[in-house]
């Protein structure tokens, strides 16, 4: 998710390598720290593919640079958006990458589809915790702590499937019994 940070941030506009780095940081420090033992060599890597290009940076000293993206670039950035991993889909933080980023993608059809991809795994019963194969319920659970982090868990779950619904034009989930969900834990827990 940092390349895709990286290709969607210069999608923007060029950038000084510092700058870039600052909005990497904003957007996935909270869960994920960025160092430049991982930003730097994800440029570079970019850099050797062809997806981005360094300019020196007017004024600067001959250590500063500028970033733009190439067309190569862009087009990398648009198809990571348009067919992202399971796993990018699956975990919360990942996903919010895509979603700082999926308005690039110039088709709403393929913007839909990434989202129904999202909110299918949001509808799948899952848990935390299990009783053998069984996903257990907050209520089942007697740890009050594990019991808060169910709780939570299924609130900004229930809050993100109606924000998809509403943004895909959808009223009801696909194929899922509503009172099933609300009794489940939600699977969207990374």
């Amino acid at each position: 998710m940092l390349e895709l940070a990286i290709l969607g941030f210069l999608a923007e506009g060029p950038l000084p390598g510092h700058e870039l780095r600052s909005r990497v940081a904003r957007l996935t420090g909270f869960s994920r720290p960025v160092s430049d033992g991982s930003l730097y060599p994800a440029i570079n890597r970019l850099s050797k593919a062809g997806l981005l290009e360094r300019s020196p940076a007017p004024g600067a000293g001959p250590a500063r640079y500028v970033l733009s993206l190439t067309e190569a670039g862009h087009a990398e950035m648009l198809d990571r958006l348009r067919e992202p991993a399971d796993h990018e889909i699956t975990d919360f933080t990942r996903f919010l990458t895509i979603l700082t980023f999926l308005s690039r993608l110039p088709s709403v059809a393929d913007q839909h589809a990434v989202l129904r991809r999202r909110l299918e795994f949001l509808e799948q019963p899952a848990s935390f915790f299990y009783a053998g194969d069984r996903p257990l319920r907050a209520a089942e659970v007697e740890d009050p702590y594990r019991r808060g982090m169910m709780l939570t868990a299924r609130a900004t779950s229930r809050a993100e499937r109606t924000w998809l619904r509403e943004v895909l034009g959808d009223d009801a989930p696909s194929g899922v019994v509503r009172s099933t969900l609300e009794e489940q834990p939600p699977a969207g827990r990374s």
